[in-house]
């Protein structure tokens, strides 16, 4: 049942202003609501100047021992953590111990050797390797199968294939930061925990922060990982592979606050202030293009002002760290299965905090301005590529790799998806290429500043069941460790992956005889989106599938001819 919150007392001791109160009681309303004692919640922290603001928890930490959240619970922070690994690459880099273009072989040889150009670390901390992760490679041969830590280093040593050549794309790799940690381990002889207690955690004064490999270890004071159930209530979050690199870290409120502070301070405890710049240094690709993204955080304007952030999620959990370094302005959200996401509830607090500072909102393109895409997808032949267009409330959306559609940017002649929407290069589009009268049958879109050219899939798409004596059939995968069948059940095409611990099934939609989208039939796996798969044919006969995810690109599925 519902309880009613404490009414929001502002600090008195440290005077606010009026607005400021008045802006701390809006952001105490806005998380009010999610102050249940039957549902998970969040802890929440700011602070000014180094000045604390406010710093309240809601909701419950352990909905079966009835135990509430409070502001000292630690929670997982997710992907918030890879600036945390980045940072201690850069101290060993200090130390002497490796160079951030160190080539990836030199401290992982058993890797194998699958471009001239690398990868190297620093293509590992700016997602540029173009290596696959471990964990969406995890996923798609097993769904969510449980397993502890160590398959996560051998799924990438069997690669034989890359994303992309290293440093001609971002694509955030999860993968990428678990080869760091597992250098961290090499270089430096102790364990990835070890060393991050020993040379971030204790000497910034972070005692309730550490890397939690996995969620089946107990950790004192931390926080139940909850996801609502298909049939109402609750169940757990149990993320099913190794963490530690891009996901492991557990923290508080007052850590978090505490490392915003000294990551925007002129003096430094620990690290030069170069190695603290290049955590949100853009990255610049082969192409010339910038993306946002620096060594593990992005920095970029937001209404006018320069923020500085990183999200994170896993089942059951997610977080927000942001900066506004101008304004001395950090937050910390972190979730352990509220109702709400964190990146839009941080923004909000910064537009209530920063007020007449911010530059008016940003206008989204209308989606009526351009009734020509709506409906139609693209596809790119030469690397499998799959955009559409959608109308979002009102506002032009994309997907890019069949996920969800996402309300497009407009200015300069261009329309386009950035860093902030998702976590790959930019993608950009030629609006004067659109012609408001005429749906264009081909399309330019720049991905990190080189261009792709998708052509238009004509309607209608193909039926299931007449693709199924073609398609249906034995496959295996050296890269997934895997086998996989694809039949026709209820006259809907289904791929199943087999995996040495567990398998994965997805139903396939055409859109062309030849590209099609795949939905997962685990129902938490299905609202992470979707995937696409391009047929491979020889002489009409397919002999191949390749499939891809937003993170993952063409996953070989070979066609296995069948035995006399």
């Amino acid at each position: 049942m519902s309880q009613q919150p404490p009414p929001f007392v502002p600090d008195t001791s440290s005077s606010p202003a009026a607005a400021e109160a008045s802006a701390l009681a809006a952001i105490d309303a806005l998380i009010a609501p999610l102050n249940r004692s039957d549902a998970p919640g969040l802890v929440m922290g700011i602070a000014r100047n180094g000045r604390l603001l406010y710093r309240r928890a809601v909701g419950m930490a352990s909905l079966e021992m009835g135990v509430a959240n409070t502001p000292t619970t630690r929670m997982r922070i997710a992907s918030t953590s890879k600036h945390f690994t980045a940072m201690a690459v850069l101290l060993l880099a200090e130390d002497g111990l490796l160079d951030v273009d160190d080539a990836v072989h030199k401290h992982l040889p058993e890797m194998p050797q699958l471009s001239a150009e690398g990868p190297t670390l620093r293509h590992l901390l700016n997602h540029t390797s173009g290596w696959r992760a471990h964990d969406e490679l995890w996923a798609i041969a097993h769904g969510l199968t449980f397993t502890r830590p160590g398959p996560g280093l051998p799924a990438m040593v069997r690669q034989r294939e890359l994303n992309f050549e290293p440093g001609t794309q971002m694509k955030y790799s999860n993968g990428g930061y678990h080869l760091l940690a597992k250098i961290i381990e090499r270089v430096s002889g102790q364990s990835f925990n070890d060393f991050l207690k020993a040379r971030l955690f204790g000497p910034l004064g972070m005692p309730d922060t550490a890397s939690v490999a996995t969620d089946l270890d107990v950790v004192p004071g931390l926080a139940g990982l909850y996801m609502p159930a298909p049939g109402g209530g609750w169940q757990r979050g149990l993320y099913p592979c190794e963490l530690d690199g891009g996901g492991s870290l557990v923290s508080t409120v007052d850590d978090m606050l505490r490392w915003l502070a000294h990551m925007r301070s002129s003096e430094k405890i620990v690290g030069s202030a170069k190695s603290w710049a290049l955590l949100s240094e853009p990255t610049t690709l082969r192409s010339g293009s910038k993306v946002s993204y620096g060594f593990g955080l992005a920095r970029h304007p937001y209404r006018g002002v320069e923020i500085i952030h990183h999200a994170g999620a896993v089942l059951g959990a997610q977080s927000q760290m942001l900066s506004v370094p101008a304004h001395g302005l950090d937050i910390i959200v972190m979730v352990n299965g509220a109702p709400v996401s964190p990146s839009p509830l941080a923004l909000k607090v910064v537009e209530l905090l920063l007020g007449d500072a911010l530059a008016p909102p940003e206008v989204r393109p209308l989606a009526s301005a351009f009734p020509t895409l709506l409906g139609h997808h693209y596809h790119a032949p030469a690397n499998g590529g799959l955009i559409g267009f959608a109308d979002v409330a009102g506002k032009l959306a994309m997907s890019w790799q069949a996920g969800a559609a996402t309300p497009m940017h407009q200015g300069e002649g261009r329309l386009w998806l950035g860093l902030q929407d998702l976590p790959v290069n930019d993608l950009v589009i030629d609006a004067g290429d659109i012609d408001p009268q005429r749906t264009p049958d081909t399309l330019v879109l720049y991905e990190g500043g080189e261009p792709r050219r998708y052509e238009r899939l004509h309607a209608p798409a193909p039926d299931a069941a007449a693709l199924a004596e073609k398609l249906c059939g034995d496959y295996t995968s050296a890269d997934l460790d895997a086998t996989a069948q694809l039949t026709l059940a209820n006259g809907a095409l289904l791929l199943t992956v087999h995996g040495r611990h567990g398998q994965h099934a997805c139903v396939l939609k055409p859109l062309s005889p030849d590209v099609m989208t795949l939905t997962s039939t685990d129902p938490v796996l299905s609202q992470m989106g979707k995937s696409i798969l391009n047929v491979e044919r020889k002489a009409g006969r397919v002999t191949g599938l390749r499939l891809s995810t937003l993170r993952t690109r063409n996953i070989h599925l070979v066609r296995q001819e069948p035995r006399a």
